[in-house]
């Protein structure tokens, strides 16, 4: 850990406003912020950077794409969650709750088993062990449409420090999967599916979610209280089922697919995720609401990386964009999703919070990355 990290002559990013300052880690914590134009001996001089808190990313799929890089290729797990850390901190992340999916199916063609109790206990012995750039957490994606949900949820408990768990419903013709076509075209490139094989899957689907879909939910919001856990809904679509996440004590909303859920959590009171890929290009992959059309409607409150870590940073400095407010924009990526996930030592350039810090220049709209500070050590 480093003793002292001062930078100088930065656009310092405020919660409520940009000004001009120096920000000064002393071993992991911030502990002065001044606003002048001073540029004091030893301090680093950003030249008129921006200097922001470290990003937070609560749900990313990243690292199971480095567990397997290619379908049905099992990378050595450790080397993979070193180099997930790594990215991440190359792209301005400082902490990251790594979504592990828990319920399994053993039947079909695109059955798949368990892995996140395994997974889970090497990124805590790593994390344990101090080999991590950035802050890592849990974060549980209980899927509701399988066959072993609430045993492979039994396996953790408080001393996990599960930081997430949400309810994942992708069962065929509702939520992120309305449209069949689009479920077609996603499991028959990445399963290989002939027709036949999708009519079964979807099926199978079906029929697990009217056996065990209401005992599934129930059960994995009682095991996040067990946890103490922060509930997280996913891809809701009607007033009806935001109605239902609110009752389950939900405390923010991953991807609601359509204006009217994300208005309804405004009404109940949850925070709003949205994807940075979809912000960025302009609509979602799946055909659901675009992310703009909720940031332009006052709707929009976290936005994640999903399954482009370099999209959270720059996915800022598109919303700054559209609401003309940079400071607004970068809290949708630092302050409000730790607000979400229950973490108040940092998400802001504040005296006494975490030295999570970074360095941003810009060309034109891009964010270029200078630097990157966890805990006041240089780690990118």
């Amino acid at each position: 850990m480093s003793d002292v990290v001062h930078l100088a002559n930065a656009r310092l990013v405020l919660p409520d406003r940009i000004a001009m300052g120096r920000v000064v880690i002393t071993g992991d914590q911030i502990t002065e912020i001044a606003e002048d134009g001073n540029v004091p001996p030893g301090a680093i001089d950003c030249q008129g950077d921006y200097v922001m808190p470290g990003l937070i990313e609560l749900h990313t799929d990243n690292l199971e794409r480095h567990i397997e890089p290619r379908p049905k290729v099992d990378w050595p797990h450790l080397p993979a969650l070193l180099a997930h850390d790594a990215e991440l901190a190359s792209t301005g992340i400082t902490t990251v709750f790594d979504a592990l999916r828990v319920g399994s199916i053993h039947t079909g063609k695109a059955g798949y088993g368990a892995y996140a109790r395994n997974l889970a206990d090497e990124l805590l012995g790593a994390r344990a062990a101090g080999h991590f750039k950035i802050s890592h957490f849990l974060h549980l994606r209980a899927e509701i449409c399988s066959e072993t949900l609430l045993e492979e949820l039994a396996a953790f408990g408080p001393e996990d420090r599960v930081g997430i768990v949400s309810l994942m419903d992708h069962t065929p013709g509702q939520r992120q999967f309305r449209d069949l076509s689009a479920l077609k075209t996603y499991v028959s490139k990445k399963r290989n599916m002939s027709d036949a094989e999708f009519a079964e899957h979807v099926a199978n689907l079906k029929e697990l979610q009217a056996r065990l879909g209401a005992q599934h939910e129930q059960g994995a919001v009682a095991e996040a209280r067990r946890f103490g856990a922060v509930l997280a809904s996913h891809d809701d679509t009607t007033a009806e089922q935001v109605q239902t996440s609110a009752a389950n004590g939900v405390g923010f909303a991953e991807f609601p697919t359509t204006r009217e859920a994300a208005a309804a959590c405004r009404a109940h009171g949850l925070a709003v995720m949205m994807g940075a890929p979809n912000l960025i290009r302009g609509g979602s992959h799946s055909g659901n609401v675009a992310a703009r059309e909720l940031a332009e409607a006052g709707l929009l409150n976290i936005i994640s990386s999903d399954y482009v870590p370099a999209a959270l940073l720059l996915s800022a400095f598109h919303l700054a964009d559209i609401w003309d407010d940079l400071p607004a924009a970068v809290a949708c990526v630092t302050h409000n999703p730790a607000q979400a996930a229950g973490l108040n030592d940092r998400g802001r350039l504040e005296v006494g919070l975490r030295g999570d810090v970074i360095r941003v220049r810009t060309a034109g709209q891009t964010p270029l990355l200078r630097g990157v500070w966890s805990r006041g050590l240089r780690v990118a």
